[in-house]
């Protein structure tokens, strides 16, 4: 009948459209573009020593950290941190914007159903009767739909579909960012228990040597001066745990923030001395980075977009094809609503909208979007270069404050010896109380410097690690393909 040849027609119709539409775009397919990738990993000297291993940087946090009091502080962050769960929040508003433009490629059929009832009265009834009429219709309608000749939508699609990809790897480096910037903080507060330690312990030991001192003073043994040089040591060592006990307790609310929590106490794991970070990287394989790092991709997704929007604008040049039609029953009695007669059916033809003169405008469109594209290209390789000046510095970090701090450790040892040789001397009345002096004040420094700088090899170590792209990747999914 009727109806079901314009239901037919329509089908035909939409099917030798999107066969038509299939290869008709005005951007060529994304293809990631050369990228300023050294051929191997920096060398020399400064590298020595820089163990390699494939795949290390893949290791998930999890199993980076040993510490579990920094496991536990980390699993909470990304179950609290507000930072995270905006990115998480953004990444449902690109996935439902995205569904929201791919929606646009597709026909909106909508069903309207209604009915009425009239009563007409005699004087106003051509019969002279009063009388009571009756009308009831059901309608399905096709809006108006534009046909993707062009490739428009199909362009905005791909632009909002690159997008939502671009939010999920900004939710992948903010948790990388969260992850490694918690276990900053931790070795720092580590750091700073050790210094408060020995700060603590420097004091108790000076003022056992004022008691000796003093004793020498009170029996005619030695002169004042050397109880007010004690003195003064003692004072120095206690004036140094109240500034330490200040920074811990900042250091300790900026975690608390990382945490998703108000300022509080921080549960301590292992010591700074017991701590155990190392990390490794790939021989050779340069271009890893580019699928480790998630500033990377999200760089390159946004290079997609932008790719994208341009064949959008351009598609604006030309002209816009849209159809609409509408089919359903239409009869003064209920029952028989749905009966053959009561079918009715209209086709608009397609109509076709070209813009003629708009000053300019969409063609500015064109430049602005071609420009943001460039803008995205030139952003990805930054990023690239970025990352392998990252990559670099953090190797030149590790090896160096490696060796830094060896040679303090090495002072500490000395600078024991030299202290403990130094009051026996001055006890036995072999020197003056002025070595003793000096040899305690530069042990108490390098004793503080030995704990810095061991913080410091292990800051190195974290940043070596975020730099290879580690930190967001979780134990059941180390990374995520994009096809």
């Amino acid at each position: 009948d009727v109806r079901c040849s314009m239901f037919v027609f329509i089908f035909v119709f939409m099917v030798a459209v999107s066969l038509l539409t299939t290869g008709c775009t005005l951007t060529p397919p994304y293809s990631r573009p050369e990228a300023p990738i050294p051929g191997a990993w920096p060398t020399g000297e400064a590298y020595r020593d820089v163990s390699v291993s494939p795949g290390a940087p893949e290791t998930p946090w999890q199993r980076f950290f040993t510490d579990e009091g920094l496991r536990q502080a980390i699993a909470t962050a990304l179950k609290n941190n507000r930072d995270l769960r905006l990115a998480a929040l953004n990444v449902e508003r690109a996935r439902a914007l995205y569904g929201i433009q791919r929606a646009e490629l597709f026909p909106v059929i909508e069903a309207t159903g209604g009915g009425s009832q009239q009563r007409i009265p005699g004087d106003l009834s051509t019969t002279g009767q009063s009388r009571t009429s009756e009308q009831y219709n059901v309608n399905l309608g096709l809006s108006s739909w534009e046909i993707d000749f062009f490739g428009r939508i199909r362009r905005a699609t791909e632009a909002a579909r690159a997008e939502f990809f671009a939010s999920e790897e900004n939710r992948n480096f903010v948790i990388q960012t969260l992850v490694t910037d918690l276990a900053r903080a931790y070795i720092e507060l580590r750091a700073l228990d050790q210094q408060l330690e020995i700060s603590n312990r420097t004091v108790k030991v000076r003022e056992e040597s004022l008691k000796l001192v003093k004793a020498r003073f009170d029996y005619g043994w030695d002169s004042k001066t050397p109880v007010l040089m004690t003195e003064n040591l003692v004072y120095g060592a206690r004036a140094v745990v109240p500034d330490l006990k200040r920074a811990i307790e900042q250091k300790e609310n900026q975690i608390s923030v990382l945490l998703g929590r108000n300022p509080g106490p921080i549960t301590r794991g292992k010591a700074l001395l017991d701590q155990d970070l190392t990390v490794t990287i790939p021989p050779g394989l340069t271009s890893a980075l580019l699928e480790r790092r998630p500033d990377i991709r999200f760089a390159e997704q946004t290079l997609v977009a932008a790719n994208a929007r341009i064949g959008e604008a351009k598609a604006l040049l030309f002209p816009n094809i849209r159809i609409t039609g509408a089919s359903g029953w239409e009869s003064a009695a209920l029952k028989s609503l749905f009966t053959g007669p009561a079918s009715f059916w209209d086709i608009v033809a397609p109509g076709i909208t070209q813009p003629i003169f708009q000053a300019g405008r969409l063609r500015a469109g064109v430049r602005v979007a071609e420009a943001v594209q460039q803008e995205a290209l030139l952003t990805y390789k930054k990023s690239i270069q970025q990352a392998f000046r990252e990559v670099s510095d953090s190797l030149v970090g590790v090896r160096m404050l490696k060796e830094v701090r060896l040679e303090s450790g090495k002072q500490v040892k000395a600078l024991s010896q030299q202290t403990d040789l130094a009051y026996q001397r001055y006890y036995g009345g072999v020197t003056p109380y002025l070595e003793v002096l000096d040899s305690d004040r530069q042990l108490f420094e390098s004793e503080l410097k030995l704990t810095q700088d061991r913080a410091n090899e292990f800051l190195a170590v974290i940043a070596l690690y975020r730099a290879l792209g580690g930190g967001w990747q979780t134990q059941e999914k180390p990374g995520a393909s994009r096809q």
